[in-house]
């Protein structure tokens, strides 16, 4: 059964969750110009919300947002600042309807009137829900527009995840997400795969460089004195580079005898699952782990405890604590809210996720 969606306590200073969204009846519906366009749109609704995106991930047929959600900050963006973000990110209320009534509101003394205006757009602002309804809507229209067609392209509404943002949580999450086109076998490098939030980042692409700092400072490295900022951020994904492949995909020796890389095939990880096996931490990342989009919140058990007595509520009267270990894999320490009981982990082929 269906558990409603789990959010950060009001007021927090910050949270991150894992958004998956797919297409309905998980059409294979998207081509490079489809993938490229939702792109697009996510980076502008990331700068329209307010919202960080950490990495993301867009396939055929469904895809994977990291995404860090601020507390609305005191401060809010001026007139002009509104309208800039309005315009980019292309809402259906034209960005120059807004500064005409805005200009016509303050030179009328109408302050109380413009502030209302203005608040709403303040309100999808900062929100989890907002920001991805938009870029689902937003990316619909475009797609039915350009393929003459009318009705529903998202199969319901998306789910999300609570992820602890910091430490070890933060990490796996991303690299389970960057890892998605290895896993279906579209790519052996996650560079390869232009649609996602690694791959930005290796070519440079300064929001995507910011997330994946965001993702791996802290667990994977450390600040160093001296250290320009271009020299920190090759080291950074240098060491998240790493981090993706160790313990990966094997790799054979080149002509040449040299290259060669022992690890596990595809075949072994699936194999461990067919015979209940425990998986490892890297090959739990390497598989179709339903914790990373059905498990409501995983961090460690400080906060799946947090957040467990947050929603008291949501659970059985006989439940008695809220962090449960997940079946068949080890991930260092992460604990779920929701106990999975059927197929917790499938093998690579076995769906699209």
């Amino acid at each position: 059964m269906r558990m409603g969606r789990l959010l950060a306590e009001e007021g927090a200073v910050e949270a991150c969750y894992h958004c998956v969204t797919r297409v309905v009846e998980r059409r294979f519906a998207f081509g490079d110009r489809e993938k490229e366009r939702f792109v697009e749109i996510l980076r502008a609704y990331e700068e329209f919300c307010g919202v960080q995106v950490l990495t993301f991930c867009v396939m055929s047929n469904h895809v994977h947002v990291l995404v860090h959600v601020p507390k609305r900050p005191e401060t809010m963006p001026d007139d002009a600042e509104l309208v800039l973000l309005v315009r980019r990110a292309e809402l259906s209320y034209l960005a120059s309807e807004l500064e005409r009534q805005l200009a016509e509101m303050r030179g009328a003394g109408d302050d109380a009137g413009a502030e209302r205006l203005r608040e709403r757009f303040l309100r999808r602002m900062w929100n989890l829900a907002s920001f991805m309804q938009g870029v689902k809507q937003r990316f619909s229209q475009w797609f039915n527009a350009r393929n003459d067609r009318a009705g529903t392209l998202w199969e319901g509404r998306f789910k999300s995840v609570l992820v602890e943002g910091t430490g070890q949580t933060l990490s796996t999450m991303a690299a389970y997400i960057d890892l998605n086109p290895v896993r279906a076998g579209i790519v052996k490098d996650p560079a390869d795969y232009r649609w996602s939030g690694y791959a930005e980042a290796v070519a440079g692409r300064k929001p995507a460089m910011l997330g994946l700092k965001k993702v791996v400072m802290g667990v994977l490295a450390s600040e160093r004195p001296g250290e320009t900022a271009r020299q920190e951020m090759r080291r950074l994904l240098a060491r998240y580079r790493v981090y993706l492949f160790e313990n990966g995909e094997e790799r054979k020796a080149g002509p040449d005898g040299k290259g060669a890389r022992r690890g596990m095939g595809s075949g072994e990880v699936e194999a461990v699952i067919r015979s209940g096996g425990k998986l490892s931490f890297y090959e739990s990342l390497r598989c179709r782990v339903r914790y990373f989009s059905d498990g409501c919140a995983i961090g460690a058990v400080d906060f799946v405890e947090g957040v467990f007595t947050k929603n008291r509520e949501r659970f059985g009267s006989r439940r008695q604590n809220g962090a449960r270990e997940m079946r068949n894999v080890d991930l260092r320490g992460l604990f779920t809210v929701r106990d999975l009981r059927n197929e917790a982990v499938r093998p690579s082929g076995a769906s699209n996720g």
